[in-house]
């Protein structure tokens, strides 16, 4: 098995300080089923490449089975484990580079926590769907994704493709997200584990998957495929990762499993929800949109996507959110004139910014619950008394529904500070209107329930100088 990461980044050899694996040495490293080894094919100051190789041990691998474990009898011994990169070669790779997936790198820290050019190629790696599935789970990761099909044999190639690729991903990542991606995505490819799942299994998943897969547009399928047929685990996996991403819609209300037909899709919540703000966007007719607090840029891609807005802006208190909506918009890719009307950048809406200033439409998306109440006044003077867009579309739960989620104990998310009830979504909207010169207007997102109203408030604030306009 062989994985092999390059950059160009300058110095390029300051990936030996990333991996923790100095570029002058060969290092190998025993495994439980064979032996990994950590070289550098080349390494200048344009160019660095390292490479994996784990060479597996078919006799020490069947001896470390566990009692009921998959493959028996003569597979223990003739299979494609030594060959094609899979679930061990995950394991390997995660113990090899556990301080790299970290994202720790004293020496280098600021590198550590930057995007950087890269390219990684394996091989040989089992992708049971096809090259199609690769693009489907790395290019919503911002990764450029070259999936070649292997065929059976070269001699006859009549018999068409193996269930194999050669893939090369390449794009501007941080190194520690890269292998988190391939240490969750390279089982998920071959759709099989070959090693014992514990207890734990969804506490790796939670951290390897941490900042990317809530919001993967994959990841149910993504999980199921990496628990396989742990069908306690999967259940409790979606439901952490439905909190995380605050979309439910894996988490059914019981006051719907009734009614619901079996062969009936359920839009998810957060879907519903960007379709709707999008909507309100586009019936408004406005043509420059600041989406504050854009996270890892779910919704932003949306607003890019769309020509009708001449401006395009996000922001975000976390940095890493603020490189993660670059990538998912491909910001570096796109030609000078696209990237005019884009403009990323970190900042906090409790201090007032000129860049947040100068939009037709502002958008908080599931935002304000993650403020503390304490620092909410803040948020309003710098939105609506000092940026002071025409128009402000704000969502937020509401709790009223949550009692329709079973598997739903607490917040929709652990870090939402507070959720409010209808009222008392009023009553704030209300008020922040009134103080400011706004008029406002209330709807639900999502499904409707008689008692409780929908799982999603929005808010729709119009400076009233505009519509005396």
């Amino acid at each position: 098995m062989l994985l092999t990461v390059a950059t160009t980044h300058r110095p390029a050899t300051d990936l030996g300080y990333l991996l923790h694996k100095h570029p002058d040495r060969v290092q190998r490293f025993d495994q439980s089923f064979g032996t990994a080894t950590v070289f550098y094919p080349e390494a200048s100051e344009e160019r660095c490449t390292a490479a994996l190789m784990l060479e597996v041990d078919p006799v020490r691998l069947a001896r470390s089975r566990r009692k009921g474990s998959p493959d028996f009898s003569l597979a223990q011994y003739v299979n494609d484990r030594p060959y094609a990169a899979s679930s061990l070669f995950a394991v390997s790779m995660g113990q090899v580079f556990s301080t790299a997936r970290s994202g720790r790198c004293d020496s280098r820290q600021d590198l550590a926590d930057t995007p950087i050019p890269l390219e990684v190629t394996i091989p040989v790696l089992p992708c049971r769907g096809g090259p199609g599935i690769a693009h489907r789970f790395f290019e919503p990761l911002g990764w450029t994704v070259e999936a070649e099909a292997l065929p059976l044999d070269d001699t006859f190639p009549e018999w068409g493709d193996s269930r194999y690729v050669r893939l090369r991903i390449t794009g501007t990542v941080r190194l520690a997200d890269a292998l988190n991606q391939l240490h969750v995505l390279l089982p998920v490819l071959d759709e099989s584990k070959h090693y014992w799942q514990g207890p734990d299994e969804v506490d790796k998943l939670m951290r390897s998957g941490e900042g990317w897969l809530p919001t993967h547009p994959e990841r149910d399928l993504i999980t199921r495929r990496y628990l396989g047929r742990a069908g306690a685990l999967r259940r409790v996996a979606l439901a952490r990762l439905a909190e995380l991403g605050d979309d439910l819609d894996e988490v059914e209300p019981a006051a719907e499993e009734e009614v619901r037909q079996p062969d009936e899709k359920r839009v998810p919540l957060n879907a519903q929800r960007h379709a709707a703000v999008h909507q309100v966007l586009l019936d408004a007719q406005v043509r420059s949109v600041i989406d504050l607090g854009c996270g890892s840029g779910q919704f932003l891609e949306r607003l890019v996507g769309t020509s009708a807005f001449t401006r395009v802006a996000g922001a975000d208190v976390s940095a890493r959110s603020v490189q993660q909506a670059a990538a998912r918009v491909r910001l570096e890719q796109m030609s000078e004139r696209q990237a005019e009307r884009v403009h990323l950048f970190q900042g906090a809406l409790t201090y007032e910014d000129d860049r947040f200033g100068g939009f037709d439409a502002a958008v908080l998306m599931e935002v304000v619950e993650h403020v503390d109440p304490s620092r909410l006044e803040a948020v309003e003077r710098v939105v609506w008394g000092t940026a002071r867009p025409d128009l402000v579309v704000v969502t937020t739960p509401n709790s009223e529904y949550n009692i329709l989620y079973d598997e739903l104990d607490g917040p929709r998310h652990p870090d939402h500070r507070f959720e409010w009830t209808r009222g008392e979504f009023s009553d704030w909207t209300q008020r922040v209107a009134s103080t400011y010169g706004y008029a406002v207007e209330q709807r639900g997102i999502g499904e409707s329930d008689t008692d409780h109203g929908q799982p999603t408030q929005m808010a729709l604030f119009t400076r009233k100088e505009k519509q005396d306009d």
